[in-house]
């Protein structure tokens, strides 16, 4: 009798042994992980497709950035001009009729080092969002990686940076500000973290478009929006501390002062760029599983 009392409580008292069922919290950890290695695979492989196609995807890069510019008498000025008389404009505004405090920096410098990155991000999310609804002749007919069309119009839209970002170097001279070149190698971290943001959205509202056209409307008037919700025409001083938690779940915000820091203050980005991360890979995740459910319905809907 003792022994099978014994027995009892032992097999009571260790159901998650080995031999014992596995508890309900671990075994939806497990899952939760399990979908998540799988969504990580899909994406390697969406990039590696993507890859193998570099051919058509710097072709339709090319493309675009030809398309925009022909039979234009400034062509690549352009890149400059736009991002250039945003920030004068604003230089104007908020250094004559509303200052704003920006410490030492000269405010077309403040304002150009965001507006850059700032036109990138907007003028890329608009092309990519037309990208698909564009092009659609070929993509009911022809079988391509389809992420290549808003991949393209936001490539063509960095090539535009690049050449916009070069007007800084000779602003940064006339002002003096020094760049500790150290502190450079954070530029390619941001930027990609920026690409995946922009990817990342362009993706979903590429594929929404497809179905809903107010998608273009929608877009333009959340850029509007947007805008001044990110640190672009005023220094983050001006947004009160208690806020800034919530102020970084915009993750431009977080993008837009890591530049800043950089290349005006000679500062490492703080926290706000991890952030910045981490929600940028989130919508590069959640844009990569919107567009693959949508793709297969392109055909069907136009």
């Amino acid at each position: 009798m003792a022994e099978s009392g014994t027995e009892t409580v032992i097999q009571e008292q260790s159901p998650a042994g080995v031999g014992g069922p596995v508890p309900e919290p671990r075994r939806r950890s497990s899952a939760v992980l399990a979908r998540l290695a799988r969504r990580s695979r899909h994406i390697l492989d969406w990039a590696k497709e993507l890859a193998g196609s570099r051919e058509l995807l710097f072709a339709w890069t090319m493309r675009n950035v030809r398309a925009r510019y022909q039979q234009s008498i400034l062509g690549w000025l352009w890149a400059i001009i736009q991002p250039a008389m945003q920030a004068a404009v604003l230089t104007v505004i908020f250094t004559f009729f509303v200052p704003v405090n920006t410490d030492k920096t000269p405010y077309i410098l403040f304002a150009y080092v965001a507006t850059t990155p700032w036109t990138f991000f907007a003028s890329s999310l608009t092309d990519m969002t037309s990208s698909i609804v564009t092009n659609m002749s070929l993509v009911t007919k022809i079988y391509f990686p389809r992420e290549t069309l808003p991949a393209a119009a936001m490539l063509a839209r960095l090539i535009d940076l690049a050449v916009a970002a070069g007007l800084l170097v000779p602003l940064m001279l006339y002002f003096g500000v020094a760049v500790t070149p150290a502190l450079l190698l954070y530029i390619p971290a941001i930027l990609g973290i920026q690409l995946m943001l922009t990817m990342g959205i362009g993706l979903a509202c590429a594929a929404a478009n497809v179905f809903y056209r107010d998608v273009q409307s929608f877009l333009t008037l959340g850029i509007q929006i947007w805008f001044y919700a990110s640190p672009v025409i005023y220094p983050l001083a001006t947004v009160p501390e208690r806020f800034r938690g919530l102020y970084f779940l915009n993750p431009m915000a977080g993008i837009i002062e890591s530049y800043r820091r950089v290349l005006l203050y000679g500062q490492a980005p703080g926290r706000e760029l991890l952030v910045a991360a981490g929600l940028s890979l989130g919508a590069l995740v959640a844009g990569y599983i919107f567009f693959r459910w949508s793709e297969r319905l392109f055909a069907d809907i136009v």
